[in-house]
Order: C-alpha cells, then sequence, then structure tokens
C-alpha cells in the first residue's frame, strides 16, 4: 500500500512538473495617456468650443492581457488570448465597458496555422496596423477616418496561417456586436472578411475585404462592404506607406438609412532621425460619392524612446471639412459639423 501511494504521488509531482514545463502564460499591456487641446469641438451650449483634456490611448490603446500556449504534442499547441481595454484616465473598461472587450478567444496551432473561436479582430485590423504610418492608433490616424480598421467580431470563427512571407487570415462571426443568431434571423449581425499580406525584404503589400449585415431582421438583408489594400516601402531610416479603402454600406445602421459609397486614400512616412527619434507624417482623403463633403485629415507625430518599454510622444494634427463633413482627429462626430480642427497632444506610453 505504501509502495502504491508513493508511486501516485511520484506520477502527481510528474505529472505536474510536465503541465508546467510544457505550458505557459503571459501577463502583457501598453498603458498610454496624454494631455490634449483640440479647437472647435461640441460645446453643450450646440456651439463649439476649445477643449482641453486628458485622452487615454493615443498611440495605443491602453490594455492589459493574458495569452497561453500549452503543448499538445506533434507540433500543436492549445492556444488562448483574454484581452481587456481600459480608460487610463478614469480607470473604467473600454469597449462598452467589456472585461474582455479587445480579445477573448481559444483554439488551436499547428503548421497549418491557428483556429480560433471567441471574440476576435477582424482582418482590416490584422493586417492593416502594417499599411498606416500610424500603425491604426486610436486618434490622429486611420481609425479617425474609419472605426472598422479597429474592427472586432463577437462570436467569431477565425483562422491566420503565416508560410514565410506570405499570412492569410479568414473569419466569420455568427453575430458580431453581441447581436444576432437570431432564430428565423440567419444573417441578422453577420460578419465575415478575410485578407492576405506579403512582406519580402523592404517591401509589404496586402489586401482585405469585411462585409456585415444589418443587426435586426428587418435589417439582415442590407449589408456594408469594404475593400482595402496597401502597401509600404523601406529605405534606410525611411519608410514610405499608401492604401486605398472601398466601401459600399446599404444603410445597415436603420431602416431609414440611405446607401452610403465613399473612398478613402491615404499616403505617409517615417523617418529615424537618430536611433531613439522617429517622426511620422500622415495625410488621409476620404471621396464620399453624390456628396461635397471630403474631409482631409493631417497628422504629424514625433516619438521619442526613453528606454526599450517607454516612449514620450508629441502629435499635431488639423482636419480640414466642407459641406457639412464633421471629421475630427478622434473620429467623425468629435468636431462640430463643417469647421475644421487643429489639435496637439503630449503623451507617454509604457509596455510591459
Amino acid at each position: 500500500m505504501k509502495k502504491a501511494l508513493l508511486a501516485l504521488a511520484a506520477a502527481a509531482v510528474s505529472g505536474g512538473a510536465y503541465a508546467q514545463a510544457a505550458s505557459n502564460v503571459t501577463l502583457y499591456g501598453i498603458v498610454d495617456a496624454g494631455i490634449e487641446v483640440a479647437s472647435h469641438a461640441p460645446a453643450a451650449n450646440n456651439g463649439s468650443e476649445t477643449v482641453y483634456r486628458m485622452n487615454s490611448g493615443n498611440l495605443s490603446g491602453s490594455r492589459w492581457g493574458l495569452r497561453g500556449t500549452e503543448d499538445l504534442g506533434n507540433n500543436l499547441k492549445g492556444i488562448f488570448v483574454l484581452e481587456s481595454g481600459f480608460d487610463l484616465d478614469t480607470g473604467m473598461s473600454g469597449q462598452g465597458n467589456r472585461l474582455f472587450g479587445r480579445q477573448a478567444y481559444v483554439g488551436v496551432q499547428g503548421d497549418f496555422g491557428a483556429v480560433t473561436l471567441g471574440r476576435q479582430q477582424n482582418a482590416l485590423y490584422d493586417l492593416f496596423g502594417a499599411y498606416d504610418p500610424m500603425g491604426v492608433g486610436p486618434r490622429y490616424s486611420l481609425n479617425s477616418v474609419d472605426s472598422l480598421f479597429n474592427g472586432r467580431a463577437d462570436n467569431a470563427v477565425k483562422y491566420t496561417g503565416k508560410f514565410g512571407g506570405l499570412t492569410a487570415t479568414a473569419f466569420y462571426s455568427f453575430g458580431r456586436d453581441n447581436n444576432g443568431e437570431t432564430p428565423g434571423a440567419f444573417k441578422a449581425a453577420k460578419n465575415f472578411g478575410g485578407g492576405v499580406s506579403y512582406g519580402n525584404g523592404p517591401f509589404s503589400a496586402g489586401v482585405a475585404y469585411d462585409q456585415f449585415q444589418g443587426a435586426s431582421a428587418a435589417l439582415q438583408d442590407r449589408a456594408a462592404r469594404r475593400v482595402a489594400v496597401g502597401a509600404s516601402y523601406a529605405f534606410g531610416d525611411a519608410k514610405v506607406f499608401a492604401g486605398y479603402r472601398w466601401l459600399r454600406d446599404e444603410g445597415t445602421a436603420s431602416a431609414t438609412a440611405a446607401v452610403t459609397r465613399n473612398n478613402v486614400y491615404w499616403l505617409g512616412a517615417q523617418y529615424r532621425v537618430m536611433p531613439a527619434l522617429m517622426l511620422t507624417g500622415a495625410a488621409y482623403y476620404t471621396d464620399t460619392k453624390n456628396s461635397g463633403a471630403d474631409p482631409w485629415l493631417f497628422a504629424l507625430v514625433a516619438d521619442y524612446s526613453l528606454s526599450k518599454r517607454t516612449d514620450a510622444y508629441a502629435m499635431l494634427g488639423y482636419t480640414k471639412n466642407k459641406n457639412g463633413s464633421a471629421l475630427g482627429l478622434s473620429g467623425n462626430g468629435t468636431v462640430v459639423a463643417g469647421q475644421n480642427q487643429a489639435g496637439a497632444t503630449i503623451g507617454l506610453r509604457h509596455r510591459f
């Protein structure tokens, strides 16, 4: 009996040691906050006023997360990610007050790629951080022009594969934004898309597609479709970027919404002035079909690395609106319609 108990104890200890050796969990995150001044912000008196404020997430959204892997043998791994966004200035959860609003998924990974299930980034988000000079940051970036470049989908099944310089991704959501999955309304809130990118030396290019249906039974036959292409090229201490996004929205927001069609074009560049200092500039133009509401956004950033994990930055931005467009530095509706907006932010970012 004693020998049997000793054998069981040894097996338990060795099994625990094996599990510990074969599994890995990492805590990670980014904290980013800055002070901004911006003109022509919407005011309580329905006018426009200059605003002075602290913003969380300027170059990067503030977040913390857990990611883990377990070796299942035969080059197969179990994987998971739980990632929580938050406002650093208030401590409140982001993404609609979700606990893990940025990402929450589980899956398996092997030589074939990875298959994951949960709340996940769309293909635009996965691929186009590489083709926006501002990295699709929360403000003063491509995300300000079209927030779907930071898009996520609930209830999603996703495939991601990396083969040398080629990256491929595809996903299907049974119901984005915690809706859909409605009996009798199969298409309501469905979201799907995919894309590929290829990098070889200094050159990289990618293309992505995203489509989602209206969120209710009455709107499920209306779709919003996006196609984006982008490229970058590095030479010496400089890197240049270019991209294009096509949109056709058949009125997914409401039964009275009209069809929207527009194109977004952008150009930008980065230059490393010294090992610790990076300068970035970008311009974004929106061409709305059958409308003169075609705004511009211009951004300039100086980012100085204080260490490998901490950097200080200064951001300058300007949006030029016309014919009632309302593009602000933090997105549509963050400036009084028809007014131009100038803004500046200084901030700190730390990665852990």
